[in-house]
């Protein structure tokens, strides 16, 4: 099962604080809005996206068609193929993407120690 592009999505009490912090670890900004309360941050291979007031756990994300520099890929599964190959392996879906669109959509799974688990597609 190819989940795309991983990032772990911080909730984040000062978006400021965060990014110097995460700075001096050797991370870039290379994404988001401060404006919006979000930056996406990069070293190497390793992405971090920093959200301020957004949501209230760390979420692991994955971006079915993007690569980790955050660009389309040729070919990907579709997040509603994802959807339904875990509704088929009995996984409990929240906030399902519709099954009867096409392009961005995404979903949510909880893995057994209640870690939100986003599947964000945006293409």
């Amino acid at each position: 099962m190819e989940l795309g592009a991983f990032s772990i999505s911080l909730a984040v009490q000062d978006l400021e604080t965060s990014k110097s912090f995460y700075e001096k670890l050797g991370f870039e900004v290379f994404g988001g809005d401060p404006a919006y309360n979000y930056l996406m941050l990069k070293n190497g291979d390793h992405v971090i996206g920093l959200f301020q007031g957004m949501f209230d756990k760390n979420i692991l994300t994955f971006n079915p068609g993007w690569d980790q520099n955050g660009q389309n890929l040729g070919s990907y599964t579709d997040v509603r193929e994802l959807q339904k190959a875990l509704k088929a392996q009995g996984i409990e879906i929240q906030n399902e993407a519709d099954e009867t669109t096409t392009g961005p959509a995404s979903f949510v799974v909880i893995d057994p120690d209640g870690n939100p688990i986003l599947v964000d597609q945006h293409i």
